[in-house]
């Protein structure tokens, strides 16, 4: 579910709030482990959005 997760957000990553929506639902059934593997691999990759990056994951 990870990597559907990651396609999704790429997929989205043009509209901030669309991106923001689609996160916050995917950190709603990811399992634990996933969670954090999700967090570090989102901040790599969309330094542009670490503010709801963040405030998504608090």
């Amino acid at each position: 579910m990870l990597e559907l997760t990651k396609n999704v957000l790429k997929n989205v990553s043009f509209d901030k709030s669309l991106f923001k929506k689609e996160l916050r639902k995917a950190t709603t059934w990811l399992a634990k482990d996933e969670y954090h593997q999700l967090k570090i691999w989102c901040l790599a990759s969309f330094a542009m959005y670490s503010d709801i990056i963040n405030e998504v994951f608090q």
